[in-house]
């Protein structure tokens, strides 16, 4: 079994080439295809939602595949657009209802809103990228997590949005073994606590951010007894031997 660490270095040695064949694969070029060929005919909101494959598409490609249903409250998201500070999509405190009402702009583009690069091939892009990383959570979450952490953690302003993203969270709960009755303090102090552990600058810098991944996988590995883990197999994989190995990992990634 490939450790996650290594999956994810795989996938992400020529990530250009890796979407590139993502793209490729038969389902997804299809549904791509009809996206890229539908989406300019679309004018309105009402269209846009009515027509279930290429609205569907469109959330998968933001992350909201599982919302896809709610076409009332993402109409209500659309109708209301991005421009004034009270509008549902900004009160909604979720980064991805404000990316998907800027990429489909009806609300300030009318009619031409589905004419722009933003609302055909950048979505159509992210929708690889969303695929990519299901597919590869499929067979290992942890490595979906690493995917998405290299994508999304750059774009965090404050520790509350790594609070409020499930999945940063995660990666960073891992990397800093941050208890689960953590969760019942008060947001500020969860902050606070993340802070004193976690300089929100790194995660502008790759490099950095390859760092934490390191931490973040053999950590990953660890809790999930994976054997093949190149420190744990040394030890057996679990029981007291990969209370060891974590030592030795603590050492390694400065834990």
């Amino acid at each position: 079994m490939d450790t996650t660490l290594s999956t994810y270095q795989f996938l992400t040695r020529n990530l250009s080439r890796t979407l590139s064949l993502k793209a490729a694969e038969p389902t997804v070029a299809l549904e791509t295809k009809y996206f890229l060929a539908t989406v300019p005919t679309i004018k309105t909101v009402d269209a846009f939602l009515k027509n279930t494959r290429v609205f569907t598409y469109a959330m998968n490609a933001f992350g909201l595949g599982d919302m896809a249903h709610a076409k009332g409250f993402m109409r209500k998201v659309l109708n209301e657009g991005i421009t004034s500070g009270t509008s549902f999509a900004n009160k909604l405190n979720d980064e991805r209802f404000t990316a998907f009402a800027k990429a489909f702009d009806f609300e300030s583009y009318g009619a031409l809103a589905t004419s722009r690069t933003a609302a055909r091939q950048d979505v159509a892009d992210k929708y690889v990228r969303q695929a990519l990383e299901v597919d590869a959570g499929t067979e290992n979450e942890g490595v979906r997590l690493a995917l998405y952490f290299q994508r999304e953690a750059p774009k965090v302003k404050s520790a509350y949005g790594i609070l409020a993203d499930a999945a940063l969270w995660k990666v960073v709960k891992t990397v800093y073994g941050f208890p689960d009755a953590m969760a019942s303090a008060a947001i500020d102090k969860q902050a606070a606590a993340l802070k004193q552990r976690l300089d929100l600058a790194t995660l502008k810098d790759p490099v950095q951010i390859d760092r934490l991944l390191r931490r973040f996988t053999a950590r990953w590995d660890a809790q999930q007894g994976v054997a093949s883990s190149p420190v744990l197999a040394l030890f057996g994989g679990s029981g007291v031997g990969s209370n060891v190995g974590m030592a030795l990992i603590n050492l390694k990634y400065g834990g």
